[in-house]
């Protein structure tokens, strides 16, 4: 299967040819602060190729340095993108850097031991189609 994805400027464009081993939802405080959100969503593979289309020389990635944290992100808009880890042995994509459905589900939540204090009950929390008025 053929992945397409770009960052938000679309200054960088890639494909990622393969399949999905894994799909989670990381609280884990890294995650949350590189996304600025509750949780990342990250794809993860063992075995899928990524081309980068353009832009690649647009992608920096920043290790933190006490852990195997990494992100990798556009210059310009600074999008969150994909990365190879462990001496390229993992790819893994942010879920949100695809332009095309993604084919699995996530297999859960990890790391809730750092999961944000204001980060319960969210499907109580009233849902809009557009900004409320």
């Amino acid at each position: 299967m053929i992945h397409s994805g770009s960052c938000l400027c679309k200054k960088v464009v890639f494909e990622v040819n393969g399949d999905f081993d894994d799909f989670f939802l990381c609280h884990c405080k890294w995650c949350r602060k590189d996304t600025g959100s509750a949780h990342a969503a990250n794809l993860f593979s063992s075995t899928a190729k990524i081309r980068w289309i353009s832009g690649e020389d647009q992608v920096r990635s920043y290790q933190h340095k006490t852990t195997q944290h990494v992100k990798a992100f556009c210059v310009h808009c600074g999008s969150a993108l994909p990365n190879l880890q462990m001496d390229g042995a993992l790819l893994v994509v942010p879920a949100g850097s695809l332009n095309t459905d993604i084919p699995i589900q996530p297999k859960g939540h990890i790391f809730l031991d750092y999961k944000a204090n204001w980060d319960k009950d969210m499907e109580k929390i009233p849902r809009y189609e557009k900004l409320p008025g």
